[in-house]
Parts: C-alpha cells; structure tokens; sequence
C-alpha cells in the first residue's frame, strides 16, 4: 500500500444521502466502491490500480451482517499507516421518514415493522462510527444541488488547508445542528429582538453587530474563547482532523448568533496562535431568514 493513498470511508443514515455524495466525489476524480463489505477492505486497497490515490468506499446496514467488521477493517489500515477518513451523513428521523415515503422505499432494517423502528434500529447500530467520525454532515435541510456544493467545498484538490473550520449560526428554537462538533451558547447576550429598532434586522447588519459587540463580557468572552479554540485546533490538527464545525447558538438563530458567527470567522482568520498552519474559515447561518 502506497504510503499517499487516501481512503475515505462515507456512512451514516439510510436516505440522508450517501449515493449523493459517492456521485459527486466519482465527479472529482475518486474511485468509489458503493456497499463493500467491511471485510473485503483490505482486499480491495491491494487490488486497486497503483494510479489511484483517493479512493472512497460506502459502507453502511445494507452489508448487514458484514457491517460489525468495520471497526476491526478500519483498525487495521491504522495499524498499516494508510490515511483514512470517515464521512458520516446524518439527518433527522421526520425528514429520513418523508424521504423513505416519497420514494415508497423500505427501510432496510425495518421489517414489518414501521419506518421510524428501521431508523430507530439503524442510529443505534451506527453509534459508534458516528462517534468516531471525522466528518459529520447533516444533510436536514439540504436538497441535493446543496449537499453536492458542500462535498466540492470540502474535497476539491486545490485546497491543501490544515483544518476546515465552519462556524454555523443557529437558533435553538430549531434545534441543535446534528453536525456539530462544538457548541457555544450566547444567549447570556441582551437580545436585540426585544429592541423594536433592531428586531426587523440580523446580525449581519452593523446596528444589530455593534450593539452586540458592545454588550457587557462580550469582547472578554470573545478574546477567551479565541485562545480556547486556537489552542484546541492545534490539538486537532496533531490528531489529524481536517475538518470542524462550530455551531454558535442564541434562541432563533438571527441576531446574537449571527453577530458572533461572523465576529469569530473574523478573529480566527487572523488567529495569532494557528500562523504556522493554513487554516480555512468559513460563516453560515443555518436559520437566518426563518421566522422568529
């Protein structure tokens, strides 16, 4: 096994998109086996033509018994030093459940028994390798136009960045994102939707940032939470993470969020402690426009 060979391993739930993503990454270039047995891993690396560096592979239930291999597979291209990554996909059960019955599909795991059981079965038996994912994309709200542009950001050749950072605005009145790797919470902000002048504007307008901004241990927290992060992104990166999501929190996911988002998408581009490393930082507001 070629010591620059890339193996990535995408997973995760039944209808949350992983024949999307298998797609797009055949589009730019991978080589990708869909519904390999996780025993036949190894096998399959050693066979591989010598000219193909990136190879992905779609493991998920469908290989059921095969799948409690995976684990064991994966261990064992560590202990060979062969690069891999894993790409889980999640999405909520309500939205899995509308998928499934608009394509009046089963799920494999279901049975006799309803949808949302086969679901309920599946996150159970995927615990593990959602946990030890290096990548979790959550594919809710996403149709699939979006979640192709979202593969291409993450594995287009042209970028060579030490750790991807995302910094997502969102409202806990539409729930935590399911991709989240960490998560700050700032509603200990004064809310400006209870300011009449600033309660039609987001935080992406500067009257609603600088009042924000201003607010009492704002900037304190601010320059902590930047060393914090700093200091743990090096970590990241010494533990081979590319990629990372931070999801800032405030009730709807309009104002304070959104100020913070793009304040620290700012501050960390800038980062003093992460110089010596390429460090790609991106904001998004995952529930900018809805009603609050």
């Amino acid at each position: 096994m070629k010591s620059d060979t890339e193996i990535l391993v995408i997973s995760g739930m039944s209808g949350a998109g992983k024949s999307t993503i298998a797609h797009t990454l055949e589009d730019l270039g991978w080589y990708v086996v869909d519904n390999l047995p996780p025993a036949l891993l190894e096998n399959l690396i050693d066979l591989v033509n010598v000219s193909m560096k990136r190879i992905a592979i779609v493991i998920d239930v469908r290989g059921r018994a095969f799948f409690n291999d995976l684990t064991k597979s994966l261990a064992l291209l560590a202990d060979q030093g062969v690069s891999r990554k894993i790409l889980f996909v999640d999405a909520a059960d309500e939205v899995l459940v509308r998928r499934f019955e608009s394509t009046r599909r089963p799920h494999p795991l279901q049975g006799s028994d309803r949808v949302l059981d086969g679901i309920a079965k599946e996150r159970e038996r995927l615990r593990e390798v959602k946990d030890s994912a290096d990548l979790v994309i959550d594919s809710t709200s996403l149709n699939i136009h979006q979640l192709e542009k979202k593969i291409n950001e993450y594995f287009t050749e042209d970028s060579n960045a030490d750790l991807r950072v995302n910094i997502l605005s969102f409202g806990y009145k539409y729930g935590i994102p399911i991709d989240a790797d960490l998560v700050v919470d700032c509603r200990f902000i004064a809310n400006p939707h209870w300011n009449p002048q600033l309660r039609p504007l987001t935080g992406l307008d500067k009257a609603v940032s600088s009042e924000i901004l201003k607010s009492e241990n704002v900037q304190d927290f601010l320059s902590k939470y930047q060393a914090l992060f700093e200091t743990m992104a090096i970590g990241f990166i010494g533990e081979g993470r590319r990629y990372l999501t931070l999801a800032i929190g405030c009730t709807g996911g309009k104002h304070r969020s959104v100020a913070i988002t793009e304040e620290l998408v700012a501050k960390l581009t800038a980062g003093s402690k992460l110089s010596n490393y390429k460090i790609e930082t991106k904001g998004l507001h995952r529930d900018l426009g809805r009603e609050i």
